[in-house]
């Protein structure tokens, strides 16, 4: 054996909870691409409607709660066309709780994968996040057909510079997915009821959301509780530059900002003392 032979990569032990070697996933982003176009391929490779579910899921969603908050219940949409409404709403919270539920079952789904090849295990949970861009700017493509619709109809839309902050927040929204997702998908290795609880647990995050009804609708006390969640000024964000009403204030926009912030690093930290020894445990 040639013991000068130059290797290509070397593999060291982590010295620490602090080791987190992020450099490490911009060299495997080759890697990473693969994984988003197979995430991509096999949710709709062996489906008969294929990538028009991304335009029929939000357009159901939307006219169920058209049906049950608007008509039924008689919920305020703050005057705005209540299809628009809910449908911007919708969109955003999907994106996030896509993000999130994609990536809170990394370590169980990929066990198999993480224990005979060696690559940065968080290109995983990256690869959901970015793949769930692409069923997020397809319906995007969905609401403002439906704006051009509406304006076509009479209605006042009121986009504005608000605009420019969009991109800001969708890169909050998937920060905030990974990171609570990552979080999930560490601690599912050791309690596996978290996965069952995790639906649920989705669903009920949405309804202290102001994804079916606008923040002004509500009472000043429990206004404050819900802008405890840092999802609201993000929903509330997407709603004011769209649409024109909903809430848009800086304080709020930061609070979000150092609480995703906060999430993605403890994510971070809790998922890298895991993948040491998580082979012993999933």
């Amino acid at each position: 054996m040639n013991n000068s032979q130059d290797w290509t990569e070397i593999i060291k032990p982590q010295k620490g909870i602090f080791d987190l070697r992020l450099y490490e996933i911009w060299r495997y982003r080759d890697l990473l691409m693969i994984l988003v176009r197979r995430d991509f391929v096999s949710i709709y490779k062996q489906t008969i409607l294929g990538p028009l579910w991304y335009f029929i899921q939000p357009l159901l969603t939307t006219l169920m709660m058209y049906v049950v908050f608007t008509k039924i219940a008689g919920i305020s949409t703050d005057g705005l066309q209540p299809i628009l409404f809910y449908m911007i709403g919708n969109i955003a919270w999907a994106y996030f709780a896509s993000c999130l539920t994609k990536t809170s079952n990394t370590f169980i789904a990929n066990a198999g994968v993480f224990g005979k090849v060696y690559f940065p295990r968080l290109v995983v949970p990256l690869s959901n996040t970015i793949s769930s861009l692409f069923a997020f700017f397809t319906q995007l493509i969905l609401f403002f057909a439906l704006v051009i619709y509406y304006v076509w109809q009479g209605f006042e839309i009121n986009m504005n510079i608000g605009l420019l902050v969009i991109p800001y927040f969708i890169i909050l929204m998937a920060l905030l997915g990974l990171g609570m997702g990552i979080i999930i998908s560490s601690l599912t290795t050791k309690y596996r009821d978290l996965a069952f609880l995790l639906t649920f647990g989705v669903q009920l995050f949405m309804y202290i959301t102001p994804v079916i009804y606008p923040i002004s609708s509500i009472g000043r006390n429990l206004q404050k509780i819900i802008m405890l969640n840092p999802m609201t000024s993000i929903i509330e964000g997407f709603r004011y530059a769209f649409l024109g009403t909903g809430m848009f204030e800086f304080s709020q926009i930061l609070y979000s900002t150092i609480f995703t912030i906060f999430v993605l690093f403890i994510g971070i930290l809790i998922f890298n003392k895991v993948e040491q020894n998580f082979m012993d445990t999933v």
